[in-house]
């Protein structure tokens, strides 16, 4: 599991206007919340954040928060607002956690041998990933920062459905805490038919003969 330290500061100055000149300042304001305690308004440094969210194992990872020269204290990332067509973080949001409380969080999938297996190599077939994250649920020292699918042995016509994957200890799906596990166990890959569709397409495409409707002027001349 990576480590990351976020060293921040505290500001009593909230609202929009104060945002804005944190922005000219390049730093993001944020919020950490949770653990029985205080919400706490903050700032980081922008371009320490940015180096931050280029590693995916960021946005799954504990990470350790230091404010005012406070003790570090273990957080997640719940929310991160971007600007609309800036490479610019607006805001964050963190969450305090405790060992032994469990979180729940987006996890990433990654699918492994997947250019290597038979469906891939399979004339006309492409393998769809119907799903690209999944809820878990643990505690945090068991949190993984992603969850891997592998599909060595997968071929046309197969289908991988969340009761498949191999979760990591200590690890459980939210989908099946909410009633029957068939009716939540969603498809996570499946293998779709590209000439099939492409055929379809043409189908639609293609031009309908045109056919001479008589006007009325020549159903009374008849």
């Amino acid at each position: 599991m990576s480590t990351f330290k976020i060293d921040a500061e505290l500001r009593d100055d909230l609202g929009k206007g104060a945002s804005r000149r944190l922005r000219r300042l390049n730093k993001v304001p944020a919020i950490i919340y949770g653990g029985n305690r205080d919400s706490r308004s903050i700032s980081i440094e922008h371009h320490k954040v940015l180096r931050f969210i280029e590693d995916e194992t960021f946005f799954t990872s504990i990470l350790e928060l230091k404010a005012a020269g406070g003790k570090r204290q273990k957080v997640v990332l719940r929310d991160m607002q971007r600007h609309p067509s800036k490479p610019v973080i607006m805001h964050m949001d963190f969450q305090r956690i405790a060992d032994d409380v469990e979180i729940t969080m987006h996890i990433p999938l990654h699918f492994l041998n997947e250019e290597e297996c038979e469906a891939a190599k399979t004339s006309g077939i492409i393998v769809s990933h119907q799903l690209t994250d999944i809820e878990i649920s643990c505690l945090p020292d068991h949190l993984p920062e992603f969850i891997a699918v592998d599909l060595k042995d997968f071929k046309e016509g197969d289908i991988v459905r969340l009761s498949n994957i191999n979760l990591p200890e200590g690890v459980t799906l939210t989908a099946f805490t909410h009633g029957d596990v068939e009716e939540h166990d969603e498809v996570v890959v499946s293998t779709t038919h590209v000439h099939a569709e492409s055929e379809s397409a043409a189908t639609e495409d293609t031009e309908l003969p045109s056919v001479d409707v008589p006007s009325a002027q020549d159903k009374e001349t008849d």
